[in-house]
């Protein structure tokens, strides 16, 4: 059976190993001791590396676990230098594991950000976050709209595999957003309970942030009231709104 797992790195990040207790695939690999240290405790071979996007925090270990196996890394041409590049609407075939994950262009934080999607599962980088999503480094607000819509889209019960622990702190924004929101303090308290226990807040359902992530509820009214409020002018629900939610991040 194959089963997808968080392995902690760096500060905040998480790379998610994709295995079936003999290899492993790794996504977003942004630090190489701590993932070779979990694949030779458990016996793991690596076959394959996928990356979401050219950030040193998502590519960092690369070149030392490819020094060391040798295997296939797929993902756009800019910063991790992928033997396999990727575009959108391709299917990538992870070496004897048995996915098929299906290719998403989500620009926005970066302007070549990819996503990978199959078997119930989604790994967005830094597209979308629990209850919250990238910075914009590279795309306009219209471009990041769009991709976390084509997200959202996906069905609910995918489970959405963010490379940060962000969570909390996403939630403490969003509940400035829309404080009334039950799933937000149903969803706070869920978060609290398993980082006390030492455990990641991720995987999450999609289902869930759509209830939840105020950057998924743009094009609701109330969004654009609380955004309206925030920004002293009035604010439309969709892009408009999702431009200025960002820009009240950015500055929370």
């Amino acid at each position: 059976m194959t089963i997808v797992e968080a392995i902690p790195i760096l500060r905040d990040n998480y790379a998610w190993a994709i295995h079936d207790g003999k290899s492993a695939a790794l996504v977003d690999p942004g630090e190489s001791a701590p993932i070779l240290t979990w694949l030779a405790g458990r016996g793991i071979t690596l076959a394959a590396i996928l990356v979401t996007h050219h950030h040193a925090d998502h590519i960092g270990g690369i070149p030392d676990l490819v020094s060391r196996y040798t295997v296939p890394v797929f993902g756009p041409t800019r910063g991790a230098s992928p033997s396999r590049p990727v575009a959108d609407g391709e299917i990538v075939e992870l070496p004897g594991l048995g996915w098929r994950l299906a290719v998403m262009d989500t620009p926005g934080h970066t302007r070549d950000h990819v996503c990978y999607v199959g078997h119930g599962h989604l790994f967005c980088g830094d597209t979308l976050f629990s209850c919250g999503c990238g910075r914009l480094f590279e795309g306009a607000p219209a471009e990041m709209h769009a991709s976390l819509s084509r997200l959202a889209a996906l069905p609910g019960e995918t489970l959405v595999h963010c490379a940060h622990e962000y969570t909390l702190a996403n939630i403490a924004f969003a509940l400035e957003v829309e404080p009334d929101n039950p799933a937000l303090g149903a969803r706070h308290d869920e978060a609290l309970r398993l980082r006390k226990a030492g455990r990641p807040t991720l995987p999450v359902s999609l289902a869930t942030e759509r209830e939840t992530n105020p950057f998924l509820r743009c094009d609701r009214e109330n969004l654009g009231v609380a955004a309206s409020r925030h920004g002293g002018h009035r604010v439309r629900p969709g892009v408009e709104t999702f431009a200025a939610i960002r820009a009240w991040k950015d500055e929370y």
